[in-house]
C-alpha cells in the first residue's frame, strides 16, 4: 500500500491545492505532526479529517505496509527523510508518493523577504526607526557594490550582493506611509508592458535599434502626458559627475539639439572634463566605466608598489 506525501509551499494561499492533492487526501486517513499546519482549516472546511500525531517515522512508514496512508508535511524535509529510511529498512516497504499540493513560483522566495522585512520594522529597534532619508547611504553603497561584483567579473558573489540591493528596495517600500512592496512592482510591471509594445502588443520591432528608438518615443509621449516637455526630465543629478555628463549629453543628442550648447560649458579642468565627456560619448565609449577601469588600475599598482613588486 502506498505512502502519500502531500507538500505544499507556505508561499502560496492555504487551500490553494492541486486536483491530485485533494484526490490524495481522500485516498485514506490523512495525517500531520502539527495542529497548527495552515492547511487545517481549509482541509476541515472541504470535510477532509487530518489526526494530528506524534511525528513517528517508523510507526508511519509500518502503518502504510498494510492500508494508503496520507501524511501532511509541513516544511519537515528532516522527517520526510527519516520516513524513507524506515521505509527502506522494512521488510516489504511500502510505495511512497510525493504529491505536491502546491509549488513556488518563480520570484515566491521575495514573498520571504516582506515578511521578514515586516518581522524586523515591528520588532528590531535599529529597523523600525530608519527613515528614506536614513538609508540613501546603504542604498548607495550596495549598488556601488554591485557594480564591483560585475567590474571584477565575481559572479559568485554578484548573487549576495543582488540581495543586499534588493533588501534596500524592499526597506524603502516598507517604509513607506503610501505604498508597499506589491505598488513598487505593480508599477514597474505596467512600465515594462508598456514600453515593449513589440512583446506584449501588436508592434514589430525586429531589432534592438527598433526596441530603444519605440521606448524613448514612448518615453516622450509619458513626458508629455504629465506636463513635462524637457527631455532631461527624470535625469538624477546625483550620480557621479562624469556619467552625468554623459545622460544629459545622451537625452540632448536624441532631441535632436544642436553641438553648439556643449561647447564653453564650465571653465578650466570642468570645461575640459565636460568636452571629454562629449567627445567619449561620440566615439561611443562610457567615460565613467573608462575613468573607473584606470582607476582600478592605479589601485592596483600603487598594491604592488607597497609590497615591493612594483618599484617603477
Amino acid at each position: 500500500m502506498p505512502l502519500i506525501l502531500v507538500t505544499s509551499s507556505p508561499r502560496v494561499a492555504p487551500g490553494l491545492l492541486s486536483h491530485q492533492a485533494w484526490q490524495a487526501l481522500r485516498s485514506g486517513p490523512v495525517l500531520t505532526g502539527s495542529a497548527a499546519h495552515p492547511q487545517l482549516p481549509y482541509l476541515a472546511e472541504a470535510g477532509v479529517e487530518v489526526e494530528v500525531v506524534e511525528p513517528d517515522p517508523r510507526g508511519l512508514a509500518a502503518r502504510a505496509v498494510g492500508e494508503t496512508v496520507v501524511w501532511l508535511a509541513e516544511d519537515d524535509e528532516g522527517f520526510m527523510r527519516a520516513v524513507g529510511h524506515a521505509a527502506v529498512a522494512l521488510e516489504e516497504p511500502p510505495l511512497i508518493e510525493v504529491v505536491p499540493g502546491s509549488y513556488d513560483l518563480p520570484g515566491a522566495r521575495v514573498l520571504d523577504l516582506v515578511a521578514v522585512m515586516d518581522r524586523l520594522r515591528t520588532e528590531c529597534p535599529w529597523d523600525r526607526k530608519q527613515t528614506h532619508e536614513s538609508l540613501v547611504p546603504y542604498l548607495l553603497e550596495e549598488a556601488y557594490e554591485v557594480l564591483e561584483t560585475i567590474e571584477q567579473g565575481d559572479y559568485p558573489a554578484l548573487r549576495e550582493e543582488l540581495g543586499d540591493l534588493l533588501l534596500q528596495v524592499v526597506f524603502h517600500a516598507r517604509v513607506a506611509e503610501d505604498f508597499d512592496m506589491d505598488d513598487v512592482a505593480a508599477g514597474i510591471v505596467e512600465k515594462l508592458v508598456r514600453r515593449h509594445p513589440h512583446v506584449f502588443g501588436s508592434v514589430r520591432a525586429e531589432s534592438a535599434d527598433e526596441v530603444n528608438d519605440n521606448w524613448e518615443a514612448i518615453k516622450a509621449a509619458e513626458r508629455a502626458s504629465k506636463g513635462r516637455e524637457s527631455v532631461l526630465e527624470g535625469v538624477p543629478m546625483g550620480q557621479p559627475a562624469l556619467s552625468l555628463a554623459a545622460q544629459l549629453l545622451r537625452r540632448a543628442g536624441r532631441a535632436g539639439a544642436p553641438e553648439a550648447l556643449s561647447a564653453g560649458v564650465g571653465q578650466g579642468v570642468a570645461r575640459e572634463l565636460f568636452d571629454l565627456v562629449r567627445r567619449a560619448g561620440d566615439a561611443g565609449i562610457d567615460a565613467e566605466a573608462e575613468l573607473r577601469a584606470a582607476a582600478r588600475a592605479y589601485r592596483d599598482r600603487v598594491h604592488s608598489w607597497e609590497t615591493g613588486t612594483d618599484r617603477l
